[in-house]
């Protein structure tokens, strides 16, 4: 399975970096205020990709945290479930204990 997926992985590269070499004329962004940049039309597209990237990540990380402490909470529950049940087992494997003798009656 790694060989397959990175098989895939040097096509995809090869793919990409071939798109990068044959787009590398020059593409000017205006942006507000005036405010021009030239630069390749494959660096560009790098940056936006980067930056969705980045921004993607960005707006997980609030569910991903959330996820995981309601995994750690969870994992708490459960440890605390697994000792009382191995409380209760050891409560039915242990024989009954004899009832208490009150030597005062037998013996006055």
């Amino acid at each position: 399975m790694k060989v397959i997926s990175r098989a895939i992985a040097i096509i995809l590269f090869l793919a990409f970096f071939g798109l990068a070499l044959k787009n590398t004329h020059l593409v000017t962004l205006n942006f507000f205020l005036g405010y021009q940049r030239t630069d390749p039309l494959a660096l560009i597209l790098l940056v936006c990709f980067a930056t969705g990237v980045l921004l993607g990540i960005l707006a997980m990380t609030p569910s991903v945290f959330r996820h995981r402490r309601e995994a750690n909470r969870q994992r708490k529950a459960l440890t605390a479930l697994q000792k009382e049940r191995e409380v209760e087992l050891r409560a039915q494997t242990q024989p009954p204990l004899p009832d208490s003798v009150n030597s005062a009656q037998y013996f006055p």
